[in-house]
């Protein structure tokens, strides 16, 4: 095969108009895997995101970020290096691009999930770490109204009887 005549991408070629051996796609052509896209960060984080973002990340991250993403997953226990906490305070002051990138990307021991997570979910697992950024200092004080009395009542009126 090494030694077969053969053209190579810019050879000269009578047999083809032009004499190009390289040919512009047919009109209508569909690449098979087309390039990635950028995704603008989205502008706010609305429950049909977060969801989506914490399908997302219990399927790619838990195993090793743990389900509170305090690096205590599964595969932790069973001796994979321990990634960062996302309730760090350097993780906690992080631009949303910085876990957009590792995701992308990978960082330390963690690959690149690029392949596998398309931009718009790269985003949506961004907002749900943010979110469990945010539930890691939560207190009942900083809920609202509502959500307060159902804590108070839970408190005083265990397993709901």
């Amino acid at each position: 095969m090494v030694s077969q005549p053969k053209s190579r991408t810019w050879d000269a070629n009578p047999f083809f108009p032009q004499n190009q051996t390289m040919r512009q796609p047919v009109p209508g052509t569909v690449a098979r895997k087309s390039p990635d896209r950028p995704v603008p960060q989205p502008a706010s984080a609305d429950p049909a995101l977060l969801a989506r973002g914490q399908e997302r990340y219990d399927v790619f991250c838990t195993p090793c970020h743990g389900g509170a993403g305090h690096g205590d997953g599964l595969i932790v226990q069973r001796g994979y290096p321990r990634p960062p906490a996302f309730d760090e305070a350097r993780l906690r002051a992080a631009p949303a691009q910085h876990f957009y990138d590792v995701i992308t990307n990978g960082k330390g021991t963690m690959l690149p999930y690029g392949p596998q997570v398309p931009p718009a979910d790269r985003w949506a697992i961004t907002a749900y770490i943010r979110a469990l950024q945010l539930s890691q200092g939560a207190t009942p004080a900083s809920l609202p109204a509502e959500d307060q009395a159902a804590v108070a009542a839970s408190r005083t009126n265990p397993g709901g009887k």
